[in-house]
């Protein structure tokens, strides 16, 4: 079960009215939200990018025949 957490954050009112038009989310939770999921999202995307970037490395020398 999730548990919200809350908290107090500073955020540009211009920016926060810029998310809010162009989503249509109605509140600035559901941008914020939104903007952490799609972050995280991400964040692996780019890990796991990284991480089989590697390991395609290591099986292409291994391959090869260089250890």
């Amino acid at each position: 079960m999730e548990v919200p957490v809350r908290t107090n954050i500073v955020i540009s009112d211009k920016l926060m009215l810029q998310a809010l038009k162009l989503t249509g989310f109605k509140t600035k939770r559901e941008a914020v939200e939104a903007g952490l999921e799609m972050l995280v999202k991400m964040a692996r995307q780019r890990h796991y990018a990284r991480r089989g970037a590697s390991s395609a490395g290591k099986a292409i020398s291994t391959r090869c025949g260089a250890a």
